[in-house]
């Protein structure tokens, strides 16, 4: 299961807080909001909808969609937020963070891949 998707389960499952038990904030965010966030992706972000494929190409070509996913979708709530739609901050903002984390976290995979790569050619036979 995908990390955020299991945070958002469990965020959801959550009661929400009255807001003065939300530690003097005084703002919370609706579960509705919520939900028609995590309603509002894309079918080819959520991992139980792809299909499982075993290969390791597979693997890196299935992150780097749904990297390209989460950006696309970050762009268009901005898009959308900027031109005046029904759109929340809070929803913008937190598709912005969630795009910009997958794509460190590819940047970040890459990295370690081209490392390890480096270290199996200075290896001698």
């Amino acid at each position: 299961m995908n990390p955020l998707a299991s945070i958002r389960q469990l965020w959801s499952a959550m009661p929400t807080a009255p807001a003065d038990q939300a530690g003097g904030l005084g703002v919370s965010i609706p579960t509705a909001e919520l939900r028609a966030l995590n309603a509002s992706q894309p079918a080819g972000i959520a991992a139980e909808t792809q299909p499982a494929d075993s290969s390791f190409a597979g693997l890196l070509g299935n992150l780097v969609q749904d990297v390209n996913a989460k950006q696309q979708l970050s762009g268009q709530s901005l898009r959308d937020l900027q031109s005046g739609q029904n759109v929340s901050l809070h929803q913008t903002m937190i598709t912005m963070q969630e795009a910009s984390v997958s794509f460190q976290l590819m940047v970040e995979v890459r990295n370690k891949l081209l490392e390890s790569y480096q270290e199996l050619m200075r290896m001698s036979v």
